[in-house]
């Protein structure tokens, strides 16, 4: 039984070695791929098994299994960087798992946050060295027409996310995807809308998301938030929102709004004019699309910050006014 025993380990013993040393054959060798470079696009959150399918998937003769069992047998499995990469013909899977795990530096990382207003993000965008910047100096107008987006305006058409180019890249081309971008996730968010909104299409709701960016504070408030500008919608109450006045004011705006800045009517005051102003004020994120198109079922027509970044939420005039008293007049 022992010497039973024994040639049995050496069997294992023998099948290890030779199951590593095909490994390390495998991992040492270039990979056949079906064009010369491959653009690939890693996302944040992938596990080593995800990007081994995804080169697969790309053309490249990768074997997932092999790659993911490889980068766990050294460590790497868990170590993966989100970016965009460029793998060249000739690479192997231990420079994969290399890649992978070591990050991006061909590329930029090119960030827009949620809130920015499209003046924001083009002086973004002129900031960055890495890209080429075909926007420079240009009207906002001519930009849009290199978009093929003649006759609109440009302001909450782009989704604010974290983007990855090749360093040289032309800002238009960022630009292209961040439009793209929230086109798709406008369409999700009106395709998961509740029924009886008070506004009948996509960019009406974009008009209002970007209210509701602007108004929010905290993220818990801000379905409650757009339940207060959707029942003022329902029954034709003016909206009063400070940041479309803000908006409206342009470079009048100093900081501070005035009584005057209130009662001076413009497209954009939402003290003057009932309903949405005529376009977004800012960038809205996926969260203040979401709450938009779903939500709170509340009765709410009122809020007032506390001074805390949270807001207090009213049904009557008189529970709002106690709240301002409490919590604003209280402050000056």
């Amino acid at each position: 039984m022992l010497r039973l025993i024994s040639r049995l380990f050496r069997l294992l013993l023998l099948l290890s070695l030779l199951l590593v040393a095909a490994d390390v054959y495998y991992v040492t060798h270039p990979l056949a791929q079906q064009s010369p470079v491959v653009d690939l696009e890693i996302s944040h959150g992938s596990s080593m098994r995800d990007v081994s399918r995804q080169v697969a998937a790309h053309g490249i003769d990768v074997l997932p299994f092999a790659l993911t069992w490889t980068a766990r047998l050294t460590g790497h499995a868990n170590r993966v960087r989100a970016g965009n990469y460029r793998i060249e013909r000739g690479i192997t899977p231990w420079g994969l798992i290399e890649l992978f795990t070591a990050g991006s530096s061909a590329y930029v990382e090119v960030v827009f946050i949620e809130g920015w207003s499209f003046r924001r993000l083009r002086t973004a965008l002129d900031a960055m060295p890495d890209l080429r910047h075909d926007t420079l100096g240009v009207p906002d107008a001519d930009v849009l027409t290199k978009l093929g987006m003649n006759g609109l305006q440009p302001e909450g058409l782009f989704f604010p996310d974290t983007y990855y180019f090749a360093r040289g890249t032309s800002d238009i081309e960022v630009l292209r995807r961040a439009q793209k971008q929230m086109q798709k996730m406008l369409q999700q968010a009106w395709d998961k809308r509740v029924p009886n909104l008070p506004f009948s299409t996509p960019y009406e709701g974009l008009i209002l998301a970007s209210m509701v960016e602007k108004e929010t504070g905290r993220p818990q408030d801000r379905d409650k938030i757009a339940s207060v500008f959707i029942n003022r919608l329902r029954i034709g109450m003016p909206l009063q929102s400070d940041p479309t006045v803000i908006y409206g004011m342009a470079e009048d705006y100093d900081g501070n709004i005035r009584k005057r800045d209130l009662q001076t009517d413009n497209p954009y005051n939402t003290y003057t004019r009932k309903g949405l102003p005529p376009t977004p004020v800012a960038m809205p994120g996926m969260a203040a699309l979401r709450a938009t198109f779903n939500p709170a079922q509340t009765n709410y027509l009122y809020f007032v910050s506390r001074g805390d970044g949270t807001s207090y939420f009213s049904s009557t005039l008189d529970e709002h006014n106690r709240a301002v008293a409490k919590y604003q007049k209280s402050k000056r």
